[in-house]
């Protein structure tokens, strides 16, 4: 298999196990199942029982699509130009493999053998679930995966790079930029690769952000709009939140130019 394939993939997959709110949304869902009971769960399965089987149909349906929607995106850029249509291409597909594997966990709790019947019911009722998973998974995450899609080739000339600074750094920690922050006589540039000091005026390190949209919020932050979760306050003080959980002060002169953007 192709290696840069297996590297999106990777870098993809990693976004999903690194995101607090894709946890967050797992967790919801397994907990709503569990207490709701559907499908005959509730009468059938005392509270832990039920827990453990949602909790296990849930890990493997969502690794599934997961896996299918991921490689979907990658595999179909050339054909397909929407992120939404490959990621919905790859749920659907997703769709098959998901209605086997909850019918193999099926037989292994009841015993029943499933039949051509049951298993094309099965696929019948999962293909909207997928489907439903991947609009929810798009409205809550395209950013991030976009983000990841971004990094074809490590190798940036500086001259004519659309965002020069990314040359400054080691080709492992080059990719879209979330932040640059001033650390004493340096600046810090932070990736969603990694981070890395480089010895440049902050002046400098804004002005080669190049085409990267985004804004000073402080004498010693600068932000991109595009990795930027929301505004907080904290104690009076303004501050903004970025989609990894950094909270980025906010000082009086940029207060409300931020709030005007982040609003």
């Amino acid at each position: 298999m192709d290696r840069t394939f297996l590297q999106s993939t990777l870098r993809e997959l990693q976004v999903f196990l690194r995101s607090a709110r894709f946890w967050a949304t797992f967790a919801v869902v397994v907990l709503l199942f569990t207490i709701t009971g559907p499908y005959g769960t509730m009468n059938s399965m005392p509270v832990g029982t039920r827990f453990a089987y949602w909790l296990l149909v849930q890990t493997v349906a969502w690794s599934i699509a997961i896996s299918f929607s991921v490689m979907a995106e990658i595999l179909l850029r050339r054909q397909i130009s929407s992120m939404f249509c490959r990621m919905m291409v790859g749920s659907l597909v997703a769709a098959v493999p998901i209605a086997a594997s909850l019918s193999v966990i099926g037989f292994a709790l009841t015993g029943d053998v499933t039949t051509l019947v049951s298993l094309l019911q099965q696929i019948v009722f999962t293909t909207p679930l997928c489907a439903l998973f991947c609009l929810l998974t798009y409205m809550t995450m395209h950013s991030q995966i976009a983000a990841a899609s971004e990094i074809a080739n490590p190798t940036i000339d500086k001259t004519d790079s659309p965002v020069p600074i990314l040359a400054r750094l080691k080709p492992e920690n080059r990719g879209p930029i979330l932040r640059l922050a001033v650390q004493d006589h340096y600046t810090e540039v932070v990736t969603n690769r990694g981070r890395e000091l480089i010895l440049l005026r902050f002046a400098d390190a804004i002005r080669e952000t190049g085409t990267v949209e985004g804004m000073r919020l402080h004498r010693s932050h600068w932000v991109a709009y595009a990795h930027v979760e929301r505004l907080k306050r904290d104690n009076g003080k303004l501050f903004v939140v970025m989609q990894d959980g950094t909270a980025i002060p906010v000082s009086r002169p940029y207060a409300e130019d931020a709030r005007r953007r982040f609003r």
